[in-house]
């Protein structure tokens, strides 16, 4: 080879290296070779969607507008979930095939720990530039998955009755102590109920609230390793409801509300019921009084116990709302970027819906202003105190969602009189124990 052609062919060589060079580099920049991150310096904007089931009017529209705002090169949308089975079957199916979910909530350990099976939460506990320990206080560790954090807690948890103070007052009943039980519960409703006024109303999601503080305590399996689920406070748990509904008349029957889907929240302030088993999530509707007009005061009692003997009985609280990073998320750096801000001062704007954030860095008195905010003479602020803002032993809930679901397909089937009580705990137990071995 003469040199003239042999500079024409190194300087083609050359040439080629750099264009394939230069092709590499901007594949890893536009995300396709590599997980893009939130120091994007390209023109691309990167774009994040996260999943909740709070309605987007309730506080999570104000959060999304405010990151967008501040965030040129990373724009947030949000997608809502209800939080019943069809809709946690709607994130699990987004999360599994690849659909716009970068980050999202779980609101039960149960669901977390089925995400992190199904290989779609990223372990947080790697991230060496944020203590979730040391921002979100000891209840934090109540979400750990094998001694790892799949999700970073952001909001103190609160479940609790809401009470019609004026129907208290007028039926001669005080508000009930922190250490009520069930029995309570009951004379309570039939001194409460009126025509076209139920006693009590439960939420679905807080059904099953006692159960678990009481199994919590007791403890899931007993001391030779077998079920705890046929338990003697489960079944005069069971009793005492299916008397109210069946016998008192003083709360719906299971299926009535079942088939119905009764609006329990909006009832509870229309005046249709005189208690109501909830959470905080009802504040973002009481404080509605544009939509939810009422005129009484609300009062707070604590989830009760069985009985007044019971011990060891724990409270559904503690930190929740739950935030994942989708692993198969192609933008987990600027997902993890939202996620710190959200929990450090961006969810504020949700507080006035009853979410009250649990990082450190969030000022709490500012939190429960904006809770409280223009319906100050709406609550009972003594109640108010104790209950919602009260420190009770809390727990989360850890067995599988299959065992959950297992444990309601039985029961359902006592409050729809398809089977009888001992045949349910028995059923229960059984399940619950095929499941362990």
């Amino acid at each position: 080879m003469n040199k003239k052609k042999w500079l024409v062919s190194t300087l083609c060589f050359v040439i080629a290296a750099v264009l394939l060079a230069g092709c590499g580099a901007n594949n890893d920049a536009n995300g396709n070779g590599a997980p893009a991150s939130s120091g994007n310096s390209g023109s691309e904007k990167i774009k994040l969607t996260l999943w909740g089931a709070v309605p987007a009017e309730a506080g999570p529209q104000a959060v999304i507008d405010a990151w967008n705002a501040e965030n040129a090169d990373v724009k947030v949308e949000y997608v809502r979930y209800v939080n019943d089975d069809a809709g946690n079957l709607k994130l699990d199916t987004a999360l599994m095939t690849g659909q716009e979910s970068d980050l999202f909530i779980n609101y039960t350990l149960t669901r977390l720990q089925k995400r992190v099976d199904a290989g779609v939460a990223v372990d947080l506990s790697a991230k060496t530039d944020y203590n979730i320990d040391d921002q979100m206080g000891p209840d934090a560790a109540l979400w750990k998955i094998n001694d790892k954090y799949y999700g970073m807690p952001t909001k103190k948890n609160m479940a609790f009755f809401w009470l019609n103070k004026k129907m208290l007052d007028d039926a001669g009943l005080p508000v009930p102590p922190l250490d009520w039980t069930w029995d309570d519960v009951q004379q309570y409703a039939i001194k409460l109920k009126k025509d076209n006024v139920y006693g009590l109303l439960q939420h679905d999601a807080s059904f099953t609230n006692t159960m678990d503080g009481t199994v919590a305590g007791l403890g899931v399996t007993k001391a030779d390793g077998t079920s705890n689920f046929n338990n003697d406070l489960w079944k005069k748990y069971f009793q005492t409801l299916h008397d109210m509904m069946f016998k008192d008349k003083s709360t719906p029957e299971y299926g009535e509300q079942l088939t119905s889907k009764m609006p329990v929240d909006t009832m509870f302030l229309k005046g249709e019921a005189a208690m109501l088993n909830a959470g905080e999530f009802i504040f973002r509707n009481a404080n509605n009084l544009t939509e939810f007009p009422h005129d009484f005061q609300i009062a707070f009692a604590t989830t009760p116990r069985v009985s007044a003997d019971q011990k060891d009985f724990k409270y559904p609280g503690g930190v929740g709302d739950v935030l994942s990073v989708n692993a198969k998320s192609k933008n987990q750096d600027a997902a993890w970027k939202f996620a710190k801000w959200y929990a450090d001062g961006g969810m504020l704007p949700m507080a006035s819906g009853g979410r009250i954030p649990s990082s450190k860095s969030v000022d709490s008195k500012q939190a429960i202003e904006l809770l409280l905010k223009g319906v100050e003479d709406k609550y009972d602020v003594d109640s108010l105190n104790k209950v919602v803002f009260g420190s009770f032993e809390s727990f989360q809930l850890s067995v599988p969602q299959q065992v959950v679901d297992a444990r309601k397909e039985e029961y359902e089937k006592y409050f729809l009189n398809k089977q009888d009580l001992d045949t349910t705990l028995a059923n229960m137990a059984k399940r619950h124990q095929e499941y362990i071995k």
